[in-house]
């Protein structure tokens, strides 16, 4: 309070009506160093960090990151996988809850099938997730799907994407996560079909993390009916796995 008293005592401004030579003329406000001093503290909060108390309780906030914050902001990665199934998972099931004959809006389809790397050499892991009918196109003979899912690589982590899923043309889904070396990453899926339901191609185009492994880094195999994983890579060999595959 002694120090507010200071401040009020040493601003002096005159209530009478300006006269024509002070109207312009800039008005001088002494205030005392201590209480600069003290004051200017109050605005010398952490950028990163900022903490409140009020009642009892108390409360933080972290201001947001810039993109210059992540690994590579800039840097799109690109990841090929196949996805093969080879009859041998019961998958997919299809549950037909439009009880309907033809393919309907609400029939699911749940699947899982294995993944190897763009070059077939490799076991990586497994796709697992949810087919969620839109809309059957026999005009194009074949279904629009929402699809939920999750591709597993072992130690590394899992990728997970969202989007639309069609059984007649090549699609883009969205990357929504992903765990391991993936925590955090952005970006987006091309989804190839090569004989559906059996055989698809995907070339991911990822963002906000770090280097990818070599094993994982690949000059893919070109996508065709044709293309066949190794017998070593089927037969999960340890040479021909990638570490702690998903299976």
């Amino acid at each position: 309070m002694a120090t507010l008293r200071a401040v009020s005592n040493s601003v002096r401004l005159s209530c009478a009506s300006p006269t024509n030579s002070s109207v312009n003329r800039p008005v001088s406000i002494k205030l005392p160093g201590q209480l600069f001093t003290q004051t200017s503290k109050l605005f010398s909060a952490p950028k990163k960090n900022l903490s409140f108390s009020t009642s009892g309780r108390s409360f933080s906030c972290r201001s947001q990151g810039s993109a210059s914050d992540s690994p590579n902001p800039s840097k799109v990665q690109e990841l090929y996988v196949y996805e093969i199934n080879e009859r041998d998972r019961q998958s997919p099931a299809y549950l037909k809850l439009s009880q309907k004959n033809t393919n309907a809006l609400g029939d699911l389809v749940p699947f899982t099938n294995k993944l190897y790397t763009g070059d077939l050499q490799k076991r990586v892991g497994i796709t697992a997730g949810l087919c969620i009918l839109v809309q059957n196109k026999p005009e194009m003979k074949g279904d629009h799907y929402e699809a939920i899912y999750s591709f597993y690589f072992g130690d590394y982590g899992h990728i997970a994407v969202q989007g639309p899923y069609l059984t007649y043309e090549d699609t883009y889904l969205a990357v929504t996560g992903g765990s391991g070396i993936f925590e955090g990453v952005r970006g987006q899926v091309k989804l190839q079909q090569i004989i559906f339901p059996f055989k698809l191609f995907y070339t991911f185009y990822l963002r906000d993390i770090g280097d990818l492994p070599a094993e994982l880094v690949v000059k893919p195999t070109e996508p065709s009916p044709a293309a066949e994983p190794t017998a070593n890579a089927k037969a999960c060999h340890p040479h021909a796995t990638i570490s702690g595959f998903t299976d």
